[in-house]
């Protein structure tokens, strides 16, 4: 009898007959189970690294709903997935007065008893007796519980296979994964990894490794073992019956169009036709300088039959000062821009460096190399204020890693990132970069001097001790260097050789353009969030890298191809397709060009006021009259309409802070708030112009059309307008023109860039 299990079992005769059963189980298994690697049918030797810890994250055990949370479950914490293996192996044999493991009689060991259901266990029963998951788990316990040793053979590559697989609805996959070792040796280990779906609408994955197809697209399935991950794309065609005229090739004015069309093919997808001119001057005016056309450009643009006139108009937009106002205003947001954390005078500074930056078409990596390697007064050097921003090293660490590389290595901090190959070592390592960067007081109102000191690191906290700064997949560098760290972190980070780097920003980039990032989110770039067409944005980053960060060149190769010209018309074969081009894809305007459009197309001026109401303050002074959203340095100035409509507030670098759900507050607003029908109705508006200048109802109608739609009416459009503009008395006319312009100023086909 042992006293210290009684309390589990009151019935003496019970826990006997327990003893024997578990204890003849054991023996049975010991001596009749050989190891997968043996034939002299001796147990195995089991390793903790390598056996013990994927079969507890492959149970659960360690996950971070039960002991693998920061906490712990029940008094008993393991590191999440397993992640360290020295601390785990201390709390299952030594915390708790080793309680967990029974030496002398292994079957009565915690660590068995609990996740079998032999004793209350309030995760339930996690294997079973005659399970592989007991035999392993009881033998080791059996050969006296050995620890992690430092000559183990490492994790050195995951492999899954298939690595790609086409496939049709209702069909299974099952997936076979192997771990390669530094010692040369490879192992089966599909059983013990882990599997996730990153696209459920496709694929289905068991806890087995094998997927069910469950719907057309191209999905992805991601095996993890031991902090290790291997990715297999899934594709799924669609079955539409397409003609041969259908699937040959279409005009292909650059490298997009192939490799975008060569996608389609592989999928099934027909493309939808071309965009008229229409369409294409306005969407081209909104994605590249967030403002619409003129009445008179638009004009002049449908009415030329110069064939080169798109590529012309193309050329024109990357040169005005609109265009310096759109990309200022997106790195702003990016960069954080915002008096909430600097000073009117920083403010200024940090807004004035990203202007000039982008008005002299600075090369992309050279502007982040400037703003990582900043030094000097943050009123005299506007980049410096990246680092009165975030003056902790982690903090630092993760927003380059978000703004720069489009990862996110947040979770990192506290455990080996459960979705990516991020390690905890790795990301103080990358921490450290940062460490020596400090910041005093200068002369002026919110000035800082940024500087590199001599020494100092920061304690990685599981070991006890710095971590030698690195940057990620990069050389460590000695912790008594005594260079400025961030000059070694500038030359990797925005090397061509970095893959992360230049495809992050070539995914925003040709986001902003086709409105879905060819990985999405944009600030998801993460091997378990594959691009939707990986040649596609190799290709970009390789075009990107060749014209020497040059973003220019980079979007007018969007803006040229016939993908981004595609008509956001869905055909019904291709009504589905949401993240490979068939189409343009059709999105709301962005509050700040919403309201600007409001504003240009009224004739009525937003006057912008600064928003102080945070310090209780009430509202500050106001912006001068005739500036536009697009071109405030700072978010926080005080717009009902732009709140509403979706405006990052700038304190963290993430896409997630700009929002463009639709919501119930944004079309009453439209309806009967102040913004839209006040500009109407303002006697300053051009309305009151057309109406003095008392133009046929004829040629106002075309106005209208040209201003608010970039387009002539159709018949029935001008016919329909022109009753309700003629059938009103004089008096009335004001009132019914100011309808018809509301009417067409909160349709779809004005708040949305289709």
């Amino acid at each position: 009898m042992f006293p210290s299990m009684m309390r589990y079992f009151p019935n003496s005769r019970f826990f006997a007959e327990l003893q024997l059963s578990l204890a003849l189980s054991l023996l049975v298994q010991m001596v009749s189970a050989a190891p997968p690697d043996s034939a002299s049918g001796q147990p195995a030797n089991w390793s903790f690294r390598n056996d013990i810890q994927p079969l507890l994250a492959k149970t659960g055990c360690s996950a971070g709903a039960c002991h693998g949370a920061a906490a712990g479950q029940g008094g008993f914490r393991l590191s999440l997935r397993g992640y360290d293996d020295e601390g785990d192996f201390a709390s299952i044999t030594r915390s708790a007065l080793g309680r967990r493991i029974d030496f002398h009689h292994p079957a009565l060991s915690l660590l068995l008893l609990k996740p079998t259901g032999a004793v209350p266990h309030k995760g339930g029963e996690r294997f079973n007796t005659d399970s592989l998951e007991y035999r392993i788990l009881s033998e080791w316990v059996a050969q006296g519980a050995p620890g992690p040793a430092s000559n183990d053979p490492r994790m050195a590559r995951l492999e899954i296979q298939p690595e790609r697989v086409m496939l049709k609805p209702g069909l299974e996959q099952q997936f076979t994964v192997t771990a390669h070792f530094s010692d040369g040796t490879s192992r089966d280990v599909t059983r013990w990894a882990k599997y996730t779906d990153a696209n459920a609408a496709v694929t289905a994955v068991s806890d087995s490794g094998s997927a069910k197809i469950q719907g057309f697209g191209e999905g992805a399935i991601t095996a993890w073992y031991s902090s290790r991950l291997a990715v297999a794309r899934v594709v799924v065609p669609y079955t539409n019956a397409l003609t041969a005229a259908e699937i040959a090739p279409t005009p292909k004015r650059n490298f997009i169009d192939e490799l975008v069309q060569a996608k389609l093919k592989e999928l099934n997808l027909p493309l939808s036709a071309r965009c008229s001119d229409a369409e294409f001057l306005r969407r081209a005016y909104l994605d590249t300088i967030g403002v619409l056309p003129t009445a008179s450009v638009a004009r002049s643009f449908l009415q030329d039959t110069n064939a080169s006139k798109r590529d012309h108009l193309i050329d024109s937009l990357l040169q005005t000062p609109e265009f310096t106002d759109y990309w200022t205003y997106k790195w702003s947001d990016l960069l954080l821009v915002s008096t909430e954390r600097l000073r009117p005078d920083a403010m200024w500074s940090y807004h004035h460096w990203i202007r000039t930056s982008v008005a002299a078409n600075k090369p992309w990596d050279q502007m982040v190399r400037e703003i990582v390697t900043a030094t000097g007064s943050t009123l005299e050097n506007g980049a410096a204020n990246f680092f009165a921003l975030h003056e902790d090293p982690t903090a630092m660490a993760e927003t380059v890693t978000q703004a720069f590389l489009g990862m996110s290595v947040n979770c990192a901090k506290c455990h080996n990132h459960p979705m990516e190959k991020w390690t905890n070592d790795e990301y103080y390592g990358f921490a450290n970069l940062f460490a020596r960067v400090r910041t005093k007081n200068g002369e002026g109102d919110g000035a800082k001097i940024v500087f590199s000191a001599f020494s100092g690191d920061i304690n990685q906290p599981l070991r006890g001790r710095p971590q030698p700064p690195k940057p990620l997949d990069g050389k460590p560098l000695a912790l008594d260097g005594t260079i400025d760290r961030r000059q070694v972190l500038a030359e990797w980070l925005t090397s061509p050789r970095n893959p992360y780097f230049t495809r992050s920003i070539v995914n925003r980039v040709w986001a902003n353009f086709m409105g879905v990032g060819l990985v999405e989110k944009v600030d998801d770039l993460r091997v378990t969030n594959p691009a939707s067409n990986e040649e596609l944005l190799t290709a970009l980053a390789t075009r990107l890298s060749d014209s020497r960060y040059d973003l220019k060149v980079l979007m007018r190769t969007i803006l040229q191809s016939e993908t981004y010209q595609r008509s956001s018309e869905p055909r019904m074969e291709n009504a589905a397709d949401s993240r490979f081009y068939a189409r343009y894809y059709p999105r709301r305007l962005a509050g700040e060009v919403l309201l600007d459009a409001f504003s240009q197309v009224t004739e009525v001026p937003t006057q912008f006021q600064i928003d102080l109401r945070n310090s209780n303050q009430g509202l500050g002074a106001k912006y001068p009259v005739g500036m536009r959203a697009l071109q405030l340095p700072d978010t926080r100035v005080f717009s009902y309409f732009l709140k509403t409509f979706g405006r990052p507030d700038r304190e963290k670098t993430c896409e997630c802070e700009r929002s463009a759900e639709p919501n119930m507050a944004q079309v009453l607003h439209l309806a009967n708030g102040d913004t839209l029908n006040q500009k109407l109705s303002a006697t300053n508006s051009i309305l009151t112009r057309w109406l003095d200048q008392k133009l046929a109802p004829e040629k106002l109608i075309e106005e209208l059309y040209l201003t608010a739609l970039s387009r002539f009416p159709t018949p029935a459009e001008a016919e329909k307008m022109l009753r309700v503009l003629t059938s009103v008395k004089t008096e009335e006319k004001r009132s019914a023109l100011e309808d018809v312009c509301w009417a067409l100023l909160s349709s779809k086909e004005f708040l949305f860039n289709h």
